[in-house]
């Protein structure tokens, strides 16, 4: 079987380096691998950091927007381009470990199968990133709006927000990805669980940054929109 793990980026030269020499590093039982990363028009010196690393790994792929159009539109360029039996999303940024690339692979036991890494599968770190009180909204924000997709689609979701998303690379070709930014995440939920598929959540842990370091999702719009996302496409295509 062969896995894509696709990158997008914008803006993330202090990183991106890292993070796709990890990948590449990365071994996967049972799965070869291919990496496709997209530069989101990034306007710093990321395409020339991957631009060097393209010229020393194999089965890597490199995909440029001309001019910035969101996360979920270099989502989609990725999965068009992808050649793998299943697909997983990674964040360019080193919030997500991807040794737990692995451990979600190995819960695939079927053709249609659906893994998702949960980071909320517990209560708020107080102690942690959520004595922060913008990390506390954004947990908070989180679990509503993976509660509300569980009352909306019928199955129990405790993190539709996360980047880990593994999924049939078949399935994600044949439905029409409309959303260009961070709505992305509940559109892709929502028409996989309407097309009947289940998805399994795998317990993962993740190393947040805070907003000075460059995280750039916004709570309270971007939690919006996902709120009017999840119940739009609950009746709609």
């Amino acid at each position: 079987m062969k896995l894509s793990i696709i990158i997008p980026v914008f803006n993330e030269e202090k990183t991106i380096g890292t993070v796709i020499e990890k990948v590449y590093n990365l071994k996967i039982k049972g799965a070869s691998k291919e990496i496709v990363v997209v530069d989101d028009g990034s306007t710093d010196t990321t395409a020339t950091e991957i631009k060097k690393l393209k010229l020393k790994i194999k089965n890597f792929e490199f995909f440029r927007h001309k001019k910035n159009m969101g996360k979920g539109a270099a989502v989609k360029t990725a999965i068009e381009n992808a050649t793998g039996d299943y697909i997983i999303i990674q964040d360019a940024d080193l919030e997500y470990d991807v040794n737990d690339i692995p451990r979600l692979f190995s819960n695939i036991k079927g053709k249609r199968d659906v893994i998702y890494g949960t980071r909320l599968n517990r209560l708020p770190n107080l102690k942690k990133e959520e004595r922060r009180i913008r990390f506390l909204i954004h947990y908070l924000g989180n679990r509503f709006l993976s509660l509300l997709t569980s009352i909306l689609y019928g199955q129990w979701i405790t993190d539709m927000e996360t980047c880990y998303k593994l999924f049939p690379r078949s399935e994600a070709k044949s439905i029409r990805l409309k959303s260009k930014r961070f709505d992305f995440e509940p559109e892709i939920t929502s028409k996989l669980l309407k097309k009947g598929l289940r998805i399994k959540e795998i317990p993962i842990t993740t190393n947040p940054r805070g907003y000075e370091e460059g995280k750039k999702l916004n709570t309270f719009r971007d939690g919006i929109v996902a709120f009017w996302s999840l119940i739009k496409y609950r009746f709609i295509d």
